[in-house]
């Protein structure tokens, strides 16, 4: 039985009754946990609700991490992956050669690829289309979770058709599951501050909307770090929990921590530790309609996941094969994790590691 560090504080103490009583937080109850240096209390509370929902169950999956293009017109300013047409290093591969790439780099215990990449708008949306299609006919046991709302979004541009009709499309072509990626922090100020050249907080929610509606079950993000006031991202997680009260279509939440554009960025660059623990157990009090709070090792390393796993993270993705995204922005992890690190890394902070499907379906419990 946990028992919360006894606190003095009142605000804190209506809190942890809440918490315990099951009482939905409030705006107001997010923004003082975010001022509150009582990291204890904050994860032993959310580490009291993970266990409530999952037990001693930590989720991974056999994953890998693909890129049909960097290509991309957008010009976000955390953004290290992206290149321009021409430019030395962009690339876009055919259906052909990232089959090649996969048969090269592929494993049999793999069951997802994760996919996502650079806007292109030099290749039409049915690049797109058939990239998935090569992909589910050449492996059709691996899950296809692919693009996020932003590259929805930026298709529909580019083809003139709806969120609904594009997604239809995939979904014919072998989607199954759309990534969390693109909403950064879900704050028109803040998307104009970084140059968030994508979709806007509406469109991103319109998106994930529309596939929860088609019956997809997505995953979504929260990129913290940069500009934003802790205001934004509470406020940002008040968003995503009303869309999810409206469809439950969110299986995950995904706290992702900025990384620095150079690995050798000194610490000042980094987010701190604490930062980043805060960032899991909050996430996890506020979001009390979510099954799971992901600490993804590629951004926070692999012993501060061992920690967040007693603050409230119930999954620690995968094993990210070839992972490129954080670290072409500085990611200081490896770009990927074997089966047996991930199962050791869950068993050293005491949990029970459980690989699943890309729907959270056990697959094998490993007690």
């Amino acid at each position: 039985m946990n028992v919360a560090i006894p606190t003095e504080d009142k605000q804190m103490q209506a809190i942890v009754e809440k918490v315990r009583s099951g009482e939905r937080l409030i705006r107001e109850d997010g923004e003082f946990l975010y001022r509150s240096d009582d990291l204890l209390t904050i994860g032993q509370l959310a580490n009291e609700v993970n266990l409530r929902k999952n037990g001693r169950k930590v989720y991974f999956i056999e994953n890998m991490s693909l890129y049909f293009t960097n290509v991309c017109e957008a010009h976000c300013a955390f953004c290290n992956f992206r290149k321009d047409e021409g430019q030395e290093g962009a690339y876009t591969l055919s259906g052909p050669e990232m089959i090649a790439y996969v048969e090269q780099h592929i494993h049999p215990d793999v069951r997802e690829f994760h996919i996502v990449g650079g806007h292109n708008p030099h290749v039409p949306f049915q690049y797109y289309v058939d990239s998935l299609k090569a992909l589910n006919e050449r492996f059709p046991e691996v899950a296809l979770k692919a693009y996020t709302a932003a590259e929805i979004d930026f298709f529909s541009r580019i083809s003139g058709l709806s969120y609904k009709e594009v997604l239809e499309e995939l979904i014919a072509a072998g989607l199954q599951s759309l990534t969390g990626g693109g909403a950064e922090i879900l704050s028109d100020e803040y998307r104009k501050k970084m140059r968030v050249d994508k979709a806007d907080v509406s469109q991103y929610l319109e998106v994930h909307r529309t596939a929860h509606n088609l019956g997809l079950r997505t995953h979504t993000t929260m990129l913290y770090g940069s500009v934003e006031k802790t205001e934004d991202r509470i406020n940002h997680m008040l968003q995503i929990r009303d869309l999810q009260d409206e469809t439950n279509g969110f299986q995950v939440f995904i706290p992702l921590s900025m990384q620095p554009i150079s690995p050798k960025a000194s610490i000042r660059r980094r987010n701190s530790a604490f930062d980043d623990l805060k960032a899991i157990a909050i996430s996890r009090l506020m979001l009390d309609n979510f099954q799971h709070i992901k600490a993804y090792f590629i951004n926070i390393g692999t012993q501060l996941t061992q920690v967040a796993l007693t603050m409230g993270a119930s999954d620690v993705h995968g094993t990210m094969v070839k992972e490129r995204i954080s670290h072409a922005a500085g990611a200081l992890t490896p770009e990927g994790i074997t089966r047996e690190d991930l199962i050791w890394l869950i068993k050293g902070a005491g949990r029970i590691p459980v690989e699943r499907d890309t729907f959270y379906n056990e697959v094998k419990v490993f007690e």
